[in-house]
């Protein structure tokens, strides 16, 4: 396997975190807001914002168990 796709991957990992963050950050400032619609729109936004990277994740971490686990595989059968 290439070098360049775990690095793709685990980029693509931290990026995916770094969204998640991102909207628990902006899921906690919804609550500072004075308009209701602000802050209904804002919520809902964050917490659209959670799932697709924390989905994003959680693929990218399958997609690299998977790989490691094969490779594991093929290195111990003779």
């Amino acid at each position: 396997m290439k070098y360049t796709w775990w690095v793709f991957q685990a980029g693509m990992m931290l990026v995916s975190i770094f969204f998640l963050i991102f909207g628990f950050d902006l899921m906690i400032g919804s609550y500072t807001l004075k308009d209701p619609f602000s802050f209904i729109m804002t919520f809902f936004s964050a917490s659209f914002i959670i799932l697709i990277s924390l989905a994003l994740a959680i693929s990218f971490l399958i997609k690299m168990v998977r790989v490691y686990r094969q490779l594991n595989n093929d290195k111990q059968q003779p």
